[in-house]
């Protein structure tokens, strides 16, 4: 991961970044160069202020514009814009600077002189997330950029700022790392491997992971049914953040699909060439709940990955079988490509009865219809609670990421009736989202009122590189939920 330090001073900088704020009043008035700390020399200021209108510059979030100084100190300038200012402006300048410097070796960028810890966190996580690169699977060379220093008057006044950044760009790369990983590696089996791992050494982090043994003993036919096409066998991966001064007790649960071939409902091939990404909730939620941890945030985190490969085979379950869940209770299933709230539904359930936490909330990569509803960038809000949905719209939008709060109307659940079972997890009837959504509110007990759910299918995956994107999957709602775990009382 690219190093970012900060310092007061650098003796002879190679490349040296100033920021280009976007001028708001009067309309077509010029930008101009951020009063940085320390002060520029004079010849440098005079340099850069010549090349805003000679470079045509605008100061819009992400511009940027180099130029050689032969022979002299810095040997090159590079301009920035960063728009008005403000986080989300911070965070695209950042992912500009990665491309835009990817083939320098180190630079040095000049912090505003008034620079506070939003745009310093923002502009981090924008160059550590636009600078990932997957070990695996990407094309070409890695870039050259290995360091990027921050010009700062009292650097000690941003550390914190730093490592926030640092950290949650660090867990979001491993959501994405988690979810980029081809099928053929990852089953259930080699991702609570990699939970493992990753929680290894952390005395406040406990894990447990059921196998199919457990799983049937216990009674979650969700998993096993989901799973039961497949040679790679369901897992149930529960992690738990406890620190000694948690303040409230939450429970993520994440929809951990290694492969969906939509079972028995077979996808058409065109469907099934990305569903690699179907565990990108549960890789939000454990990456999640490894920020948490390494953090120190004081909350209780317990994180529920229902693990399952959806599969065909002579032992897949078929479209009309009915099965039991934690709870007891049943459900028709008639498209075995609906799998994904049939694992929620024990992952609820069990939280509900057994963990009853404070709040629950639940990411899964769950129906195409969020992306007919909302496109490709945000993701698809449901609760019944006002202020919970409030609070995590805020800290989704605050860390750059995006979502809209959808309605769960009454008049739909009776869509959900069944003449064999409990409910159908599938009705052909009503819309997609909102139909998963209230499916799975059914399984929340008591704890109705205090849970939410995202439905991030399209927002997960980034078909090429935007702002702080990198093509394939995006990390998303890491960023959101350590933001939303940190405002917990």
């Amino acid at each position: 991961m690219l190093a970012i330090s900060l310092a007061a001073t650098v003796d002879r900088p190679d490349v040296l970044v100033l920021p280009v704020r976007a001028a708001t009043e009067p309309v077509g008035a010029a930008p101009m160069l951020v009063t940085t700390a320390p002060p520029l020399i004079d010849e440098v200021r005079t340099e850069a202020a010549a090349l805003l209108p000679a470079g045509r510059l605008t100061g819009r979030a992400g511009e940027a514009l180099a130029q050689l100084r032969p022979g002299r100190t810095p040997g090159r300038l590079l301009l920035l814009g960063v728009g008005d200012g403000g986080d989300r402006a911070w965070r695209t300048a950042g992912a500009a600077l990665a491309r835009a410097a990817a083939d320098e070796t180190h630079v040095t960028l000049a912090l505003p002189a008034d620079a506070t810890a939003g745009p310093v966190r923002a502009l981090v996580e924008g160059l550590l997330l636009a600078s990932y690169r997957f070990r695996a699977t990407d094309a070409g060379e890695a870039p050259a950029l290995t360091g990027v220093t921050l010009l700062a008057a009292d650097p000690d006044a941003h550390r914190d700022a730093v490592e926030v950044a640092r950290t949650t760009a660090r867990m979001t790369r491993l959501a994405r790392d988690l979810t980029n990983t081809p099928s053929s590696v990852k089953n259930p089996q080699w991702f609570a491997a990699q939970v493992e791992s990753a929680a290894a050494g952390q005395p406040d982090l406990h894990l447990r992971v059921r196998g199919p043994e457990e799983l049937a003993a216990e009674g979650f036919g969700g998993i096993l049914a989901v799973g039961g096409g497949s040679a790679s066998a369901p897992r149930l991966v529960e992690l738990d953040w406890r620190p000694a001064d948690a303040r409230a007790h939450v429970v993520l649960v994440g929809k951990g699909i290694t492969f969906d071939t939509g079972g028995i409902s077979i996808k058409p091939v065109p469907a099934m060439k990305l569903m690699r990404k179907d565990m990108a909730g549960a890789a939000a939620v454990v990456a999640a709940t490894l920020g948490a941890a390494a953090l120190r945030l004081p909350v209780r985190v317990t994180t529920l990955a229902p693990l399952a490969e959806n599969m065909v085979s002579g032992s897949a379950f078929r479209p009309g079988d009915v099965i039991r869940h934690y709870d007891g209770t049943t459900s028709e299933s008639t498209n075995s490509d609906a799998e994904g709230r049939l694992v929620l539904a024990d992952a609820l359930a069990y939280a509900a009865r057994e963990l009853r936490p404070d709040l629950l909330v639940d990411l899964a990569t769950l129906t195409g219809a969020n992306a007919v509803a909302l496109g490709k960038r945000t993701g698809a809000l449901y609760s019944d609670n006002d202020q919970l949905a409030a609070d995590l719209l805020a800290a989704v939008d605050a860390a750059g990421e995006a979502a809209w709060r959808m309605p769960l109307p009454a008049d739909y659940l009776e869509h959900l009736g069944s003449d064999l079972a409990d409910r159908h997890s599938s009705p052909d009837r009503g819309a997609g989202s909102v139909m998963a959504a209230l499916y799975l509110r059914e399984f929340t007990g008591e704890l109705r009122d205090r849970w939410l759910h995202i439905d991030m299918s399209a927002p997960s995956w980034a078909d090429g590189d935007d702002a702080e994107l990198t093509r394939g999957a995006t990390g998303w709602g890491v960023r959101g939920l350590l933001r939303w775990l940190a405002t917990l009382d």
